[in-house]
């Protein structure tokens, strides 16, 4: 089934068919997309803005060092009005993690309570193991600022 799960009313997720869908993308609003893979295309939307961040969903890739990029991206965006859809191949794990990062330092969540609202908005969320052990680093580096 293809969808778009609403996190925050300027933040939504979902796996890469469900993004390549030009209807659901102008049903949903979405001025930006983050993809969040080497390889996943990008929706033929042109208005739409684009980010890739190239990574592959292995615990020992570096999602951290995208978190701020990402999450400063998403609340510039929701301050023009737009709305931000992030998107990986299954809609699971790395792009679940930049939801989460964006939360926790922007909407000031504890990374439990992120985790949370991301499941709730879709199920299937599973972040791996290394992911989640950056999105606890970086709670714990906002925490000291």
């Amino acid at each position: 089934m293809l969808q778009l799960c609403e996190v925050t009313k300027a933040l939504l997720i979902s796996n890469a068919r469900s993004a390549c869908s030009d209807d659901l993308i102008q049903q949903g609003a979405v001025t930006l997309c983050i993809n969040v893979s080497q390889r996943q295309p990008f929706p033929s939307a042109s208005a739409v803005k684009r980010l890739r961040i190239p990574v592959f969903d292995r615990p020992g890739e570096d999602l951290y060092g995208h978190f701020d990029r990402c999450a400063d991206a998403i609340r510039e965006e929701a301050g023009r009005g737009g709305r931000s859809l992030v998107y990986c191949k299954n809609g699971r794990s790395r792009s679940a993690a930049i939801c989460v990062a964006y939360l926790i330092k922007h909407r000031q969540m504890t990374m439990k309570d992120a985790l949370q609202k991301v499941k709730t908005a879709r199920q299937v969320i599973d972040p791996n193991p290394g992911f989640l052990s950056q999105l606890q680093r970086y709670e714990q580096e906002l925490k000291k600022t």
